[in-house]
């Protein structure tokens, strides 16, 4: 049985979701933006495993939601990040560190095209 986005959130019925952000363990405003994402990946694959979501419904969920595109944008900015604030833009160290990110967001791509 397929269900809508809509039919799964509702199945879901999570009260809270505590996150690192919510103990403090990190200070920023942005820090309950990723904790969030997890949690929310979370729900998916539970709703899966309890068989409350057909999987080819979550993937093709996912899919066109563009979650991979907007991850591998994330790994792309943190890339470029390393790159912005690197002295030396010819130090071995910081170009393996920039290129680990820009790396991995090819690899994320790549991996929903399996799908």
């Amino acid at each position: 049985m397929e269900r809508t986005s809509t039919e799964i959130v509702k199945a879901a019925d999570i009260p809270a979701i505590e996150t690192s952000a919510d103990r403090g363990a990190v200070d920023s405003a942005l820090a309950y933006l990723a904790p969030a994402a997890a949690a929310a990946l979370g729900l998916l694959a539970d709703a899966i495993k309890r068989g409350t979501a057909d999987r080819e419904s979550v993937v093709e969920a996912l899919k066109e939601a563009a979650v991979h595109e907007r991850f591998a944008e994330v790994l792309e900015a943190a890339s470029e990040d390393v790159m912005d604030e690197a002295e030396d833009l010819y130090d071995f160290d910081v170009r393996l560190d920039a290129d680990n990110f820009s790396g991995a967001a090819s690899e994320v791509r790549n991996l929903f095209r399996w799908l």
